[in-house]
């Protein structure tokens, strides 16, 4: 079983910046990757990026890409999201999710096994 706590989720101006976190505990061996999801009130949990737990490769959604970071400390078992100039439309619940060894790169939404409470974001105009 690997547990998953996000953290760092509030109110943000747009055009500020916003740091979350989630960090990993358990079979933290058995991660291959973590991915950050959001879900806003009415709409689908979606993907916003992914980072492979060896390599720090990262994948991002074309929505956050060149707004959005993912990176991680391996010695904390902590995964980031670096959340600089943010609009309204990114309010949501954000979650992190890991993926076990055999997952392809990147992971798929089925691919993830485990799954944190969420974290949420506001952003105000």
């Amino acid at each position: 079983q690997v547990q998953l706590v996000e953290s760092g989720g509030g109110l943000v101006q747009a055009g500020g910046s916003l740091r979350l976190s989630c960090a990993a505990s358990g079979r933290t061996f058995s991660i291959y990757a973590v991915g950050w999801f959001r879900q806003a009130p009415g709409k689908e949990r979606a993907f916003v990026g992914a980072i492979r737990w060896t390599d720090a490769r990262t994948y991002s959604a074309d929505s956050v890409k060149g707004r959005f970071t993912i990176s991680r400390d391996n010695a904390k078992n902590t995964v980031y999201l670096q959340m600089n100039s943010p609009t309204p439309e990114d309010t949501a619940v954000y979650l992190c999710a890991a993926a076990p060894y055999g997952s392809l790169w990147y992971p798929r939404m089925h691919d993830y096994q485990y799954w944190g409470q969420g974290t949420q974001v506001t952003v105000s105009s």
